[in-house]
């Protein structure tokens, strides 16, 4: 990762680059009511650069803003989700300031204190970002929040839930009527898949290196743990350690598959997996995979016992970084028209992300038909009401504590040591590491 404070001094010249003259470094100039000249920006997406329905979702939708909006050309750059912070700190390192970028929730804190990120309350009169705001979640809006202020509009996200293979659990004896409703379920379940089909019985979506921390993070915070309190780290402390050991009791059990950590979506899809905790951002490929193979069904995120589950969100916030004011104006359009009625319904029923404006959900004129025909997706809808932010790491080096907390949860689930202990050495480390 670049030096912080290279990043610090080239946002910095960037946006003093881009300022009119007499105005004050560090504020942003008022931007235009409208677009009344042909102006071109960027948009750095990781959909577009997947292979899954996300990709052509995301072009139907920058076909319809550019429709429009015939002033705007909407120039992509398509990066994978797990290389596209990277990209955008090189790119304003060498002077290409991006205008807006689709980034996860987990660079929250750098982009809003060393890559430039605009506050939309700095950028948008408040009239004008209040009416736009009315009818999204409002715990949604929160998780793109930074001391207050909005410099991530959450676009598309979700909450971890249970997708499981019906007919495994047929092959099973078990009932696919009645999923898993706790992890002891879950552990009585995978094993019987294991031993009864001999295909693998339950993994999680926590591991491989494109998943980033939102399953393990939901898993945690069920058991009542966290991963940090402030700027200490707290993923080894009772709660998070002992959900980490159930993953390993699993393991021992037989219950959790032992597979490559980054092939359990796969696998899933395949049909050679019973039950696998993920996204329903993938719901969309899924759905395709399972067409004609195989019982695709999907349940709320097991909990521990009768404590209530947290479901974090995966996924992605909007990040507008452009300095210029008629830019300003049109990334502002495409961050509204992205989070619009329109492009939810496109979003939710193409893709598999939640809709972050519930009222489309049962409108026969936007989600309604749909809903009816994939009546599985109300699980995911469901735990929209005990959603809890994925928490991101503060400080320059964010990346390397959260790497360093994610392989020791490796470790842990899969190592022959004892796994309190595995959590216990990284994370005091780490905390070496934490502002």
């Amino acid at each position: 990762m670049l030096r912080r404070t290279t990043l610090k001094l080239m946002a910095t010249l960037t946006a003093a680059s881009m300022l009119p003259l007499g105005l004050p470094l560090g504020a942003l100039a008022e931007m235009p009511a409208t677009i009344d000249k042909p102006v071109t920006i960027t948009f750095y997406n990781y959909n577009l650069a997947s292979a899954s329905a996300g990709a052509d979702a995301t072009k139907e939708l920058i076909a319809g803003f550019e429709k429009k909006f015939p002033n705007v050309k909407v120039e992509t750059v398509a990066v994978p989700s797990n290389e596209i912070i990277n990209r955008v700190q090189a790119d304003i390192v060498a002077g290409k300031q991006p205008d807006v970028a689709q980034l996860t929730f987990r660079d929250l804190i750098f982009i809003a204190s060393d890559l430039g990120g605009n506050a939309l309350e700095d950028m948008v009169r408040p009239a004008e970002l209040k009416d736009h705001l009315a009818g999204m979640i409002p715990k949604g809006l929160e998780l793109g929040k930074v001391e207050g202020k909005t410099y991530g509009l959450a676009y598309t996200f979700s909450t971890p839930v249970l997708y499981y293979n019906g007919d495994l659990f047929k092959q099973a004896g078990l009932d696919p009527n009645n999923p898993p409703k706790t992890w002891a379920d879950v552990n009585i379940a995978g094993k019987a898949i294991k031993e009864k089909t001999g295909k693998n019985g339950f993994f999680p979506g926590a591991y491989g290196p494109t998943d980033g921390t939102f399953v393990y993070q939901a898993i945690v915070m069920s058991n009542g743990g966290k991963v940090r309190d402030d700027n200490k780290l707290t993923y080894a402390d009772k709660n998070a350690a002992e959900a980490v050991k159930m993953l390993r009791d699993m393991v021992d059990s037989g219950a959790h598959a032992k597979i490559d950590p980054a092939s359990g979506s796969d696998t899933f899809a395949a049909g050679n997996l019973g039950m696998f905790v993920y996204t329903t951002a993938v719901l969309g490929s899924y759905k395709k995979a399972a067409q004609g193979k195989f019982d695709l069904r999907i349940a709320p995120m097991p909990s521990f016992g009768e404590k209530p589950t947290a479901p974090t969100n995966s996924g992605s916030a909007l990040f507008v970084f452009s300095k210029d004011p008629a830019k300003q104006r049109a990334a502002y359009e495409l961050l509204k028209y992205l989070t619009s009625k329109e492009a939810y319904t496109v979003i939710t029923s193409k893709i598999g992300y939640l809709p972050l404006r519930l009222d489309i959900v049962d409108d026969p004129n936007y989600l309604g038909p749909w809903v009816k025909e994939n009546p599985m997706f109300r699980a995911n809808l469901e735990q929209l009401n005990r959603l809890t932010a994925n928490v991101a790491f503060p400080g320059p080096n964010y990346r390397q504590v959260e790497k360093m907390m994610m392989d020791s949860v490796r470790e842990a689930v899969f190592g022959k040591g004892d796994p309190i202990a595995t959590l216990k050495a990284a994370q005091d480390q780490g905390q070496d590491l934490m502002p």
